[in-house]
């Protein structure tokens, strides 16, 4: 395990003349202050000493470092990073495309949330992050979850499904045990489904009279993410359940109706835990339904739901009861990461590509009118195709097609978009990903540390969003927050 302390710190002047004059200096990027175990391979830095700059830069670098450092905040192992180091380890990523387009500045709303957040506001600021296999696999969106949370707060795990349980792969920062071992599982991308599916894209059903349940958060991978909360979803019909052991409980509550016949079971606990045993109650005719689960910590901060299903397309989310679902989780802000497996398609076409994401904003847009939309381009991967009875791969021909796609209707919407697809290096950039490590065997999958890498360019252009949004309202709009010091948390964890 690597757990290090991180602190974010922009240098915000108070005198709004000298800040116009820094915009292209060093005051005007977010610095991380992290803890040297933390430059790996997932995270190369370039360390910044008062010593390489000059003049005022210099003074009001000293002056500002030794104010922070007067509050205590940092340990003695710890060193400068600018965020424009993040997610560069690959010399040929554009990092000069990597932001947010965002025509109609859609992200406002989002910056003022975490504005206040920083402001020390007792609030959560929900973040849903939708996609495919690139999701699923945690590691992602994982590290862009890390890297928020720890600017902003930690609000706990947030979403959590029984992927192994139905056997496929999960995350590896928690695990859900049971004493079932074959259940039945229903899953988005299925054209007919074993059983009815929930906000996680998967459900999980057994005709078992006895179901228990252990919530585990795993012991190096999950550290930080201990809770005092937990949301249970399941079908009205299914057992509720209570405790297993005897924890000191501060609220129980059955069955609270969210959408039709998903409701809600909440467990309070007095303290932060890491495990918690449930087992269901005895009812006659239950069928056993389950979707998953939700842990919370009581902090302010954000919570980032990451919410991928493998194989999954666009189509496969487009359904009012889904998207009523999933606007549960009440998120200001809604990631979606999609179009890798639409580009397999023997006869992919841009208009119906197009066709089906209109089709799913439109459905967003009439269920959750209040939520910001970010849609992402996939990097380029390959295709596989055999000759002569060997096999070859080629650079997918229809990646570059998706991208364009997704580019044209955002702006067409006034969506936002983050190209990841151009900042990865566009077209051809998949065999440099393939020979850094970064794409894995079957060339379409990314190894950890590509998906890490990834994770950190979104939180990178998310917050260079941020700042776009900061110098371009008054504080009045946007808060009164400055941005001067913003802590990455001491308990926030990074894992090799």
């Amino acid at each position: 395990m690597r757990k290090e302390s991180m602190t974010v710190m922009k240098g915000w002047s108070k005198d709004r003349k000298h800040t116009k004059t820094m915009t292209r200096g060093l005051f005007h990027k977010f610095l991380i202050l992290i803890s040297l175990p933390l430059l790996t391979s997932e995270l190369q830095s370039t360390e910044i000493s008062a010593s390489s700059l000059r003049g005022t830069e210099q003074s009001n670098y000293i002056e500002q470092w030794e104010m922070f450092t007067s509050n205590d905040m940092i340990s003695s192992h710890q060193t400068m990073v600018d965020i424009d180091t993040l997610g560069t380890t690959l010399s040929f990523l554009n990092d000069s495309l990597c932001y947010i387009i965002d025509p109609r500045r859609s992200m406002t709303v989002v910056a003022q949330e975490l504005t206040a957040l920083l402001e020390g506001k007792d609030t959560v600021v929900n973040i849903v992050h939708l996609g495919d296999s690139h999701i699923q696999a945690g590691f992602l969106s994982g590290r862009t979850m890390r890297l928020m949370q720890g600017a902003f707060g930690n609000a706990g795990r947030g979403w959590v499904a029984p992927f192994k349980l139905s056997r496929v792969n999960e995350p590896n920062d928690y695990y859900i045990q049971s004493n079932i071992k074959q259940w039945i599982a229903g899953r988005c991308v299925q054209s007919s489904p074993k059983c009815p599916w929930g906000i996680g894209g998967i459900g999980i059903k057994t005709e078992a009279k006895t179901v228990r349940f252990d919530l585990v958060i795993a012991p190096n991978n999950g550290a930080g993410y201990s809770f005092n909360k937990v949301l249970m979803y399941r079908d009205s019909l299914a057992s509720p359940m209570l405790p297993l052991k005897d924890e000191p409980m501060a609220g129980l509550s059955f069955g609270k109706q969210a959408y039709e016949r998903v409701v809600i079971d909440t467990f309070e606990i007095k303290s932060l835990i890491d495990t918690f045993a449930i087992k269901s109650v005895a009812t006659q005719n239950a069928t056993n339904l389950y979707y998953g689960f939700m842990l919370t910590n009581g902090n302010p901060g954000v919570l980032y739901h990451s919410i991928g299903v493998n194989g999954a397309r666009y189509t496969d989310f487009t359904n009012r009861k889904y998207i009523r679902q999933l606007s549960l989780l009440k998120p200001s802000l809604l990631i979606v990461s999609l179009g890798t497996n639409e580009s397999f398609g023997r006869n992919f076409s841009e208009e119906e590509f197009a066709a089906q994401i209109r089709a799913f904003v439109n459905l967003v847009r009439e269920e959750m009118p209040d939520v910001t939309l970010l849609l992402t381009t996939p990097i380029e991967s390959y295709r596989r195709y055999y000759k002569n009875k060997k096999r070859y791969y080629r650079p997918n021909e229809n990646m570059p097609r998706v991208a364009a796609s997704i580019r044209s209707l955002t702006a067409d919407e006034g969506l936002a978009c983050l190209d990841l697809y151009s900042v990865g290096g566009g077209q051809e950039s998949c065999a440099k990903w393939f020979e850094s490590g970064m794409l894995g065997s079957d060339r379409v999958h990314f190894s950890r540390s590509g998906y890490t890498e990834q994770g950190a360019l979104l939180f990178k252009a998310l917050m260079r969003s941020c700042l776009n949004e900061r110098d371009n309202y008054s504080g009045e709009e946007l808060g009164s927050a400055e941005f001067n010091y913003v802590r990455i948390g001491e308990e926030v964890s990074c894992v090799e």
